[in-house]
């Protein structure tokens, strides 16, 4: 190869085309791994910690291919989990629209670092070292620019250069982009949080397992993201080496929700109800639906109005009926009032979601509460719920808390 074309695409790696785009692939999920472990996990819900050498190592990582500050990363995303879907929501495609926050991510995330009230309220607990005072807080760009010039002189001007604009491109893409908008607008939900948070596809490995991203809503402090056996989750499994290295230990994973255990209400029961709460509104959701379809079919041509669709229905007996549309949400509250059956079902609902969110009950009378509810289901002559009534009564929950090595 001519000097001229040395410089240009070899540089002194000499790679073949097909070489470099590996490289390229390689250094891009190393970036998706820094930001899945160290910011996600690590620096935001705290789920995990790291062995020094191992955080400083993603956090100077992140320095050369993002120029991402960690303080304003963590503030931008707990502030997201704290005002989800909602005007304060830095980036959310029902408030948004998907194309802005798919393609124009990275321009959101940029506005709300610029808001000081967002990154001093939420950004507690990040580092705050000589190191991130005076190079990569303060010159949060130069990492950037030194990972262009490494490019340029491993792979030629042209290739390095090249190899750069993917690595730029691929956080505000995949993680503001992918992530924030299909992961609330796309997808499959397990568990029904009161977000639209979908998991876009159950092989978690273009993006490190953040594609599991209604399992990360309803269990935001694990750091484990996958929830179903058919779920790949790459993320946890780096963790789970580091952690076998001890350079990591595991804080936090989701409790999982247990059936057929002994069938009395107690606090062992309690405790699987409220903090699987949207996994049991999903396992409710499911064994009623179909009761309250044909209920509602049934009174539709009875009241003049059109049959609630399905989708409308799960999203009301899910706790979502801000995300029903008008029409069908007047439509549904028509055919309730005029039906004892789903007004009974409507209670029972009312009461189940109390459990979790009655602050000032004792232990001793949610206890109470839940022997009634069930006991209430059972004689309640609705199958369908006398029969989730009886699974409710054997829920138990392995602690989701880890004090591993």
């Amino acid at each position: 190869m001519e000097l001229h074309e040395t410089l240009l695409f070899g540089g002194l790696a000499g790679l073949p085309w097909w070489g470099c785009v590996l490289v390229a692939l390689a250094l891009t999920h190393i970036t998706i791994a820094a930001v899945n472990i160290y910011l996600h996990s690590n620096q935001a819900h705290r789920s995990v910690e790291l062995h020094p050498l191992v955080s400083h190592f993603f956090r100077f990582w992140l320095w050369l291919t993002t120029g991402m500050v960690t303080k304003e990363w963590a503030a931008i995303h707990r502030k997201h989990h704290a005002k989800v879907e909602s005007e304060d929501d830095p980036h959310s495609p029902q408030v948004h629209g998907i194309l802005k926050v798919l393609f124009g991510g990275a321009f959101l995330y940029n506005d709300e670092a610029h808001n000081r009230e967002t990154i001093e309220k939420y950004g507690y607990g990040c580092p705050d070292d000589w190191i991130e005072r005076k190079i990569y807080t303060p010159w949060h760009w130069v990492g950037i620019i030194v990972m262009l010039a490494i490019n340029v002189v491993t792979f030629g001007f042209l290739t390095g250069a090249a190899i750069w604009v993917v690595q730029m491109i691929w956080i505000p893409f995949w993680a503001a982009g992918v992530i924030n908008g299909v992961g609330h607008y796309l997808g499959y939900r397990n568990f029904q949080t009161t977000d639209e948070s979908r998991n876009i596809v159950p092989l978690g490995v273009v993006i490190g397992g953040e594609e599991l991203h209604n399992n990360h809503h309803a269990y935001p402090t694990s750091s484990k993201l996958s929830s179903r056996w058919y779920e790949i989750d790459l993320g946890w499994t780096y963790i789970s080496i580091l952690q076998t290295l001890r350079l990591a230990k595991v804080k936090r994973v989701a409790p999982q929700l247990l059936g057929g255990g002994n069938p009395i209400c107690d606090l062992d029961t309690l405790n699987a109800v409220i903090a699987n709460r949207f996994e049991v509104v999903a396992r409710f959701s499911d064994k009623v639906r179909s009761t309250f379809s044909k209920e509602a079919a049934k009174l539709s041509g009875k009241l003049g109005v059109a049959v609630p669709k399905s989708p409308a229905i799960k999203k009301w007996l899910s706790f979502r009926e801000s995300r029903i549309g008008t029409e069908q949400r007047e439509a549904l509250r028509m055919i309730i009032d005029d039906s004892e059956t789903l007004r009974r079902l409507e209670k029972f609902r009312h009461d189940l979601a109390q459990l979790w969110e009655d602050r000032e009950a004792s232990t001793e009378q949610l206890i109470e509460r839940l022997r009634e509810w069930c006991h209430a289901a059972e004689e309640s002559g609705i199958n369908a719920l006398r029969e989730f009534a009886i699974e409710l009564r054997g829920f138990s929950s392995v602690s989701g808390i880890r004090n591993a090595a």
